[in-house]
């Protein structure tokens, strides 16, 4: 449900073609992370990239296109989808129900699980990404952790204009529009929204929704 317009278009400029039917600009920008991501996969596999003997893929439904550069002692679990020109570097660990887009990285030490990472998006040196969305071109500095989940019971609450708002998600870590920037050890905290380009300074605590460009030291 769209809540407080909160919409998809304070985020991103343009939604990947496979990925439109997932998103609608009368949700909010994390609805995808209901149930429809999950049923976004289906069974097939199709390893099609250059991908290590040293690699571990295991369960159904990978895909991994032409292009794609897998490297030894990562660890990919279906079901997922890495696109072409993405580089999945040495200790990677890919949890299943993830959709890497097109000329991304995911780096040394750098787990993700059930989320969306747009074209271009990185997260490069020990980053951890839990039910999230990351639009094209974010980058990750080292050790950036989006947490998903409270320390206390229920779902994620978010703020808007102080006024707090239930996501309906248990797990829900961030959403980060085009071009966000994050850098080294930032922590997000459940339910954070960042409008594209905005940006979070090294060693800082970002949370809640801005639906402009902001920058958070």
């Amino acid at each position: 449900m769209k809540t407080n317009n909160v919409s998809i278009e304070s985020f991103f400029h343009s939604i990947p073609k496979d990925l439109q039917h997932l998103f609608d600009s009368e949700n909010t920008q994390w609805f995808c992370l209901h149930s429809e991501l999950k049923n976004f996969f289906d069974s097939k596999s199709n390893l099609a990239g250059e991908i290590s003997n040293k690699a571990f893929i295991s369960g159904e439904g990978v895909v991994i296109e032409k292009g794609a550069v897998i490297d030894p002692f990562s660890y990919i679990q279906g079901p997922c989808f890495i696109g072409s020109g993405t580089h999945v570097r040495p200790g990677a660990y890919i949890r299943g129900h993830v959709y890497v887009g097109k000329s991304c990285v995911v780096g040394h030490s750098t787990e993700i699980k059930h989320s969306i990472l747009f074209d271009g998006a990185k997260a490069g040196h020990f980053n951890y990404i839990g039910d999230s969305v990351l639009g094209c071109d974010v980058n990750l500095g080292a050790g950036t952790k989006i947490a998903n989940l409270k320390i206390t019971s229920g779902n994620v609450f978010t703020k808007f204009n102080q006024v707090k708002i239930d996501t309906g998600l248990r797990k829900f870590g961030a959403v980060l529009g085009d071009q966000v920037q994050t850098g080294c050890n930032s922590v997000l905290n459940p339910g954070t929204c960042l409008a594209k380009g905005s940006m979070v300074f090294p060693n800082t605590t970002a949370s809640n929704i801005h639906l402009k460009k902001a920058i958070i030291r």
